[in-house]
């Protein structure tokens, strides 16, 4: 299977559907399918051997992607945050791109469309469209940089094979009412955005987009466009807490499913947001780019059934990612590759049909059994719950002793002053690391760094009590919500120069 199957497939069963943008004036199935044809044919006349998106959201990512496919050419969808060497290394490692941007003055020497040009001309030539190609399922289908704010990105590989293994294996066909919608705030360059585009379209789901988030417009946008369904990411779900208690507000009705992932979430973030969403079903789902998307997922029951519960084991739950999906393994493996036993922590493995793990730089990282290393640490309890503790190199060394920022990050989260938090180790002559904790407290708070140390101490022992506690406007995120630790360090340090724009004190 490739994907112009999966696009055929849902022309022909849902042809008339409006599954992008507005219900009154969105594009129906059969017009995506014919504007992406138009769009290969706009290919293959450049003789492209890759198409670059680089811009936001909207109804031109959708058609750009297919027309890709229909092109039989790898489509790449680029960070528009990267700075101008960071842009022109990406787009030199490129088969003869084609380059679809909002920002044409940012692109040298290369065939390039504008999103209005790109809209335009697929509309126009729609009718003419000559017959598309049928891409073989192992041939690549979409690139996605799985870095670029520090060293140079690489090219994380996803085939044809690999996105319709998640989407076959985990949506069921033209299962959304004519009447359902999502809105999708994730940026174009992320697994989430392609995965989110891909299942929503084969169960027959309205799209939105919503190109710059905020809280009050994507409340606003939810309640307009009466969405049902809804993926945000941490710091997103942070924000439209804070609008609703704000606000004196609850959640709007029509949102029947929320799905979350990409980043921790504070425990008591979530259970207010539970709250304030009663009949919202939530899901935090857990996923990598290699591994074309979600691969453990704790489904609505679970969040309800942990929130409730007095069990500490269940309650604990909350901060897991849930069960792995039936179409792939996750195992727990020690510094040997040998399985762990439940609770013990090690290395987090994947293996499954949807599992790339390769680049085009440095090829498969798939070992002998078919495993991948996620590079997170985390472990898995009796019943199969994933816990995710942290990125392998995200680990603080202080004395010779191996420290997760996750666990402290789950006790300062517990503290009624505390909004959001995230730990990091500090370069340190004498102990190799010392541990920092970096908060951004509540509206009002006039906090003490040493009753927060005494919180930590009194839950952990005392070699895990944060040596520096560095109070925060707002924690550095990148756009799909996770924590830039070196910017981090860098308030403590002042090694890194952006972040001094992120040190300016609460009080």
């Amino acid at each position: 299977m490739n994907l112009t199957m999966l696009l055929d497939m849902v022309v022909e069963g849902m042809p008339d559907r409006v599954l992008i943008g507005d219900r009154e004036d969105g594009l129906t199935a059969r017009e995506l399918g014919r504007r992406a044809r138009a769009g290969a044919d706009l290919v293959r006349a450049a003789e492209a051997g890759t198409v670059v998106f680089l811009g936001g959201n909207g109804p031109a990512f959708p058609v750009a992607l297919f027309a890709s496919a229909y092109a039989g050419v790898p489509f790449l969808p680029v960070n528009y945050r990267l700075s101008a060497e960071q842009l022109d290394d990406v787009l030199g490692r490129q088969a003869k791109p084609m380059v679809i941007t909002d920002s044409p003055h940012r692109v040298r020497g290369m065939t390039t469309l504008t999103l209005e040009e790109f809209t335009e001309q697929t509309a126009v030539a729609a009718d003419r469209a000559s017959e598309p190609a049928d891409p073989d399922p192992d041939s690549i289908a979409v690139l996605l940089m799985t870095s670029g704010t520090t060293a140079a990105p690489k090219s994380a590989v996803l085939r044809h094979r690999h996105l319709t293994s998640y989407i076959f294996g985990s949506v069921e066909f033209a299962s959304a009412e004519a009447s359902d919608a999502t809105v999708v705030s994730v940026p174009p360059y992320h697994i989430a955005a392609v995965a989110n585009l891909l299942s929503n379209l084969y169960a027959g789901r309205r799209i939105v987009y919503l190109d710059h988030f905020s809280a009050t417009e994507w409340l606003h946008r939810v309640r307009t466009q009466e969405v049902t369904h809804a993926m945000v990411v941490p710091t997103m779900l942070v924000r439209i807490v804070d609008e609703l208690v704000r606000a004196g507000e609850h959640g709007p009705s029509t949102l029947r499913s929320l799905s979350y992932g990409g980043a921790k979430i504070a425990t008591p973030v979530l259970v207010e947001a539970l709250r304030l969403f009663p009949g919202t079903g939530f899901v935090n789902a857990y996923g990598l780019t290699e591994t074309a998307s979600s691969i453990a997922v704790l489904g609505p029951d679970d969040h309800r059934a942990a929130v409730a519960s007095d069990d500490p084991a269940v309650r604990a739950r909350l901060a897991s990612v849930g069960r792995a999906l039936p179409s792939v393994e996750i195992e727990v493996h020690d510094a040997d590759g040998r399985p762990c036993p439940p609770g013990a922590v090690g290395d987090i493995v994947v293996r499954g049909p949807q599992v790339a793990g390769e680049y085009l730089e440095a090829g498969s990282r798939l070992d002998g059994d078919g495993w991948f290393p996620t590079r997170d640490r985390g472990h898995v309890d009796a019943d199969g719950f994933v816990f995710v503790e942290g990125r392998s190199d995200d680990t603080i060394i202080r004395g010779g002793e191996n420290i997760a920022p996750s666990e402290i990050e789950n006790v300062l989260a517990e503290h009624q002053w505390v909004a959001e938090v995230a730990v990091a180790g500090i370069p340190d002559d004498e102990w190799g690391q010392r541990i920092g904790a970096f908060v951004v407290v509540k509206p009002g708070v006039r906090p003490d760094a040493d009753v927060l140390r005494e919180f930590v101490r009194g839950r952990l022992r005392s070699s895990k009590t944060p040596d520096d506690i560095v109070f925060l406007q707002e924690l550095p995120t990148t756009p799909t919500g996770k924590i830039l630790r070196r910017k981090l360090v860098g308030t403590a340090t002042g090694d890194v120069e952006t972040a001094q724009a992120a040190k300016t004190p609460v009080l």
